[in-house]
């Protein structure tokens, strides 16, 4: 992360792009962090107001594209994508037949609510809704209303608060991915019991 702060830095005035464009490299499963994309867009804008527009611009619609590639590729390629190495670790059956079920069960607000947790849970749900076949429309309708609330809020509070924020929204990260594992396993460990 560090090397893309510096990256940024010196390059202010292609800021936007570069962070688009590392964005768009996510959608493919290359490990560029969504989260550390916007706190380094507000942090940037802040410090650089007159590029505000630009680089909100560039990571909010990063994020959104990017979602759309993940979907596709799990919707186009499918099974095809298990033998690349940038996707094998994340398309094991299990975790998406878990997630292809929370999509059934819970609809939307699976998007909704997963779009908040971090640790590649993001691409998952992407993957799995593509694999899937999930309505294109729907998935990219309820994926810009989930990709407008995370991105405007998490933009507002690094711009405002910046690094004293981190802290604590990395605290908050882990509490919801707890959160989300705990019921997770609550809902399983009832579904497996009630077969």
């Amino acid at each position: 992360m560090d090397s893309i702060i510096s990256l940024v830095e010196n390059h202010i005035e292609y800021a936007p792009w570069i962070i688009f464009g590392l964005l768009l490299l996510a959608g493919f499963n290359v490990p560029v962090p969504e989260d550390g994309m916007l706190f380094v867009a507000a942090t940037f804008a802040a410090r650089n107001p007159e590029q505000l527009p630009q680089l909100f611009a560039a990571v909010y619609l990063g994020a959104y594209l990017s979602d759309l590639i993940c979907y596709g590729l799990g919707r186009y390629l499918g099974p095809k994508l298990s033998h690349w190495r940038l996707f094998a670790k994340i398309m094991n059956q299990d975790k998406i037949d878990r997630v292809a079920g929370y999509y059934r069960d819970y609809g939307m607000l699976t998007l909704l609510f997963g779009r908040f947790v971090p640790f590649g849970v993001r691409n998952i749900l992407f993957l799995t809704a593509g694999l899937g076949h999930m309505n294109a429309v729907k998935f990219a309708a309820a994926d810009l209303v989930a990709c407008t609330l995370s991105s405007v809020v998490f933009f507002s509070v690094y711009y405002r608060y910046g690094q004293k924020i981190v802290l604590i929204v990395q605290e908050v990260n882990v509490a919801l991915f707890v959160l989300a594992v705990s019921v997770g396993a609550y809902f399983y460990f009832k579904r497996k019991n009630a077969a």
